[in-house]
């Protein structure tokens, strides 16, 4: 059984189909990356995962359990789903640390004492240890959006969303924030993230889905897609998108 799959799922905004019945499974430990140019609906397909858009039609299975259902609360879907927004989030009158132990210390009640060991050693995982005192406008865009990593983290989520989270970054602060996906991998986190950026795609991605206005175009290992890809629109992304 998948970790996670995405059954013919259908997402509008009005008459504009963001999602059209697109199919998707994520194994357990696997990095799957969606690929496509902006307006694909990529960030959509995240955001109707972690529940945080309503679908019109389709199943999202969670273990085999349809977590789309209209009525269910999505608070208990969200602490098993983390995601990463490319805009860090972090509020500017906290520390790392404070933004950090936030949502576990309300969510499971937990005491700043008790969640000390567990998240300075996140932080330490991340390069991040001596940081912890800062707030967001002593870091780099890099910094905080590895902090943005290790705050959901936190939460100890079963699957890790990724959205577009390089795009803010000036290009030499794009290497650090990818080498901690790399480490996620190595750890066996189960992974869907959008991204631009094609090299990483190719050197870690289990799977790459290539998306266009909605629909899964061309799946495949990365090796196959980016080397002989079979689909007309997805020879035209790769032509533009590895110049």
């Amino acid at each position: 059984m998948p970790k996670l799959a995405l059954k013919a799922v259908e997402k509008r905004f009005g008459d504009n189909t963001v999602c059209d019945g697109i199919n998707l499974t994520v194994n357990e430990g696997e990095m799957v990356c969606l690929i496509g140019a902006s307006g694909a609906g990529k960030s959509t397909l995240l955001r109707c995962i972690n529940l945080q858009e309503t679908i019109e039609d389709g199943e999202i299975l969670l273990d085999g359990k349809d977590i789309s259902l209209p009525g269910l609360d999505p608070q208990p879907v969200r602490r098993r789903i983390g995601m990463v927004f490319q805009s860090y989030n972090l509020f500017p009158h906290m520390t790392a640390e404070e933004n950090v132990m936030l949502a576990p210390r309300r969510v499971y009640r937990k005491s700043r004492a008790s969640l000390k060991t567990e998240i300075t050693d996140l932080f330490d995982r991340f390069g991040l240890k001596d940081r912890m005192g800062h707030y967001p406008d002593q870091l780099s865009g890099g910094q905080q959006q590895r902090v943005a990593i290790v705050r959901a983290l936190a939460m100890k989520p079963e699957v890790m969303l990724f959205d577009e989270i390089t795009s803010a970054l000036d290009p030499q602060l794009v290497g650090e924030v990818l080498d901690v996906l790399r480490l996620l991998k190595q750890s066996g986190m189960t992974m869907v993230l959008a991204t631009h950026e094609m090299g990483f795609a190719r050197e870690a991605a289990d799977k790459v889905c290539f998306l266009k206005d909605g629909k899964v175009i061309e799946e495949g290992p990365p090796s196959a897609l980016f080397d002989a890809p079979q689909h007309k629109d997805t020879q035209a992304f790769l032509a533009r998108a590895l110049k």
